[in-house]
């Protein structure tokens, strides 16, 4: 019986797979239930809504949800007094979605999170932090 080798990936892959795994291991999504005891869709639409009011489709689109879906999520960020509905000024059937004050609150501290980067980014040499972000920021510029 043969056995066949183990072909290690090319180097692209081998970086691809360790940059994944470093991001998904630095999830911060315990951090946010800890803080705010929301999920980072919830701190993701309150992060929105921190640079003004939207309507429901708005915000369904901000985010990459269907509309009900945003109906859901606004409902509850509403039960726990962080968002309020006005009617929205040109149309009565739309309503308009503001953060409140515990809202906006709640929108800093999750983007405070999720902005803070892992000691094992802060750790590196500063020239080393340096090169990566060029690199990262090359790597989008050819995405788009």
């Amino acid at each position: 019986m043969s056995t066949r080798p183990v072909t290690l990936p090319d180097t692209p892959s081998r970086v691809w797979v360790a940059l994944h795994e470093f991001v998904t291991g630095e999830d911060r999504r315990r951090a946010l239930r800890a803080a705010l005891d929301l999920g980072p869709g919830k701190v993701e639409v309150l992060i929105k809504l921190a640079d003004g009011p939207m309507t429901l489709r708005e915000i369904a689109r901000a985010v990459a949800i269907d509309p009900p879906a945003a109906t859901v999520g606004i409902d509850m960020l509403e039960a726990r007094g962080l968002v309020h509905r006005t009617p929205h000024p040109d149309d009565n059937r739309r309503k308009l979605v503001h953060l409140t004050d515990a809202g906006r609150d709640a929108a800093a501290r999750g983007h405070a999170i999720l902005s803070e980067p892992p000691p094992a980014l802060t750790n590196l040499d500063p020239d080393d932090v340096a090169r990566l972000g060029e690199i990262l920021t090359r790597l989008q510029t050819n995405t788009r």
